[in-house]
């Protein structure tokens, strides 16, 4: 067959990125015993009854003999948290196995664990495709659990979302003069902060705190013996300033104790205020698990994930509250 002068390979398979996969690791065990794994994209289901499912492998990969060698291999969904160890798995050179914990299954061949499902398999058949070889692996064995599945699209990583079939209606349709709708991303975001802050503020009203003081005892929580401009630098965000009345309200109700060094007003998180901090932060997760069940786990961690990319984009050079002291206010010790 002669090729189409006008086909570009790297054109083909760029458009084929574009269909939206789940991420595999197949293993098996080669002639001498040792596990062997592939990161794969190409797993398939192929029939119901029987149960039968398909993948591919390049006839240049360095695990081929293993795969046509022995039947049995077992195909791993992964979960969104694998991403590492599918690029190990896509990777040559490296003791792949290393550290990996895995299950007893059906025979000797791995099983990892941790995955959003498993599938225990034999080969059925085997087929030409081209640069690559088919598998078809009859399902001996199965299970699932409720992590939700690491995607890959356009050669990225990435988590899926359900999409309802009916979208929550929150407000009538707009006069035609206001172009202010529902689809707004900062009214969206915005909204969604204040639903979820108020949930958190009731919880904060039994301790007679508001929110800003929270957010105040988080911070020294995790970094503390600061002073109140570096304070404000970590709270700026929030649109409110930290006073230095609020800090004299936190030190007499014995939360924080001003320590001066050097002449530089600095505020220590005392023993009562840790354990008052720890508490909140216990009902801030209370109010995230509530949420975290309603929306299920795959929507909660792309969730996250969005925000954290919108915080990046909209960042407009906040310092990093978990980076190390030194590397954040070393230059004004």
């Amino acid at each position: 067959m002669t090729a189409v002068a006008s086909f570009n390979p790297q054109a083909f398979r760029a458009a084929l990125s574009t269909f939206t996969t789940g991420v595999t690791i197949i293993t098996t065990r080669n002639a001498e015993g040792e596990p062997v794994g592939v990161t794969a994209n190409s797993f398939n289901s192929v029939s119901l009854n029987p149960p039968l499912v398909l993948w591919s492998l390049a006839k240049s990969a360095l695990s081929l003999p293993a795969f046509t060698e022995n039947r049995h291999w077992n195909v791993h969904v992964l979960s969104a948290e694998q991403d590492v160890l599918s690029g190990r798995f896509a990777s040559r050179g490296e003791n792949k196995f290393a550290g990996v914990s895995l299950d007893q299954g059906i025979n000797d061949t791995p099983l990892f664990t941790d995955c959003t499902a498993r599938f225990q398999c034999r080969t059925a058949f085997t087929y030409e495709g081209g640069d690559h070889l088919i598998f078809v692996g009859e399902v001996l064995a199965f299970d699932k659990s409720e992590l939700p599945p690491l995607a890959y699209q356009s050669g990225q990583y990435a988590l899926a979302t359900c999409k309802p079939r009916e979208l929550l209606r929150l407000g009538a349709e707009p006069p035609p003069e206001c172009s202010y709708t529902e689809d707004l991303l900062g009214y969206l975001a915005g909204r969604a902060h204040y639903q979820l802050l108020d949930a958190l503020r009731r919880l904060l009203h039994s301790q007679k705190i508001d929110e800003h003081a929270f957010f105040v005892l988080s911070v020294l929580c995790i970094q503390d013996n600061l002073t109140l401009e570096e304070i404000n630098d970590y709270v700026s965000y929030t649109g409110r300033e930290v006073t230095q009345s609020l800090m004299l309200f936190l030190e007499k109700q014995g939360y924080v104790a001003p320590d001066k060094q050097f002449g530089v007003l600095r505020f220590l998180l005392t023993a009562a205020g840790r354990e008052l901090s720890l508490e909140q932060i216990a009902l801030a997760k209370a109010v995230e698990q509530q949420l975290i069940e309603k929306l299920g786990q795959a929507d909660s961690q792309v969730l996250k994930m969005l925000l954290k990319r919108l915080i990046q984009a909209t960042d407009p050079g906040l310092p990093d509250l978990w980076a190390p002291a030194s590397q954040e206010f070393g230059a004004r010790a």
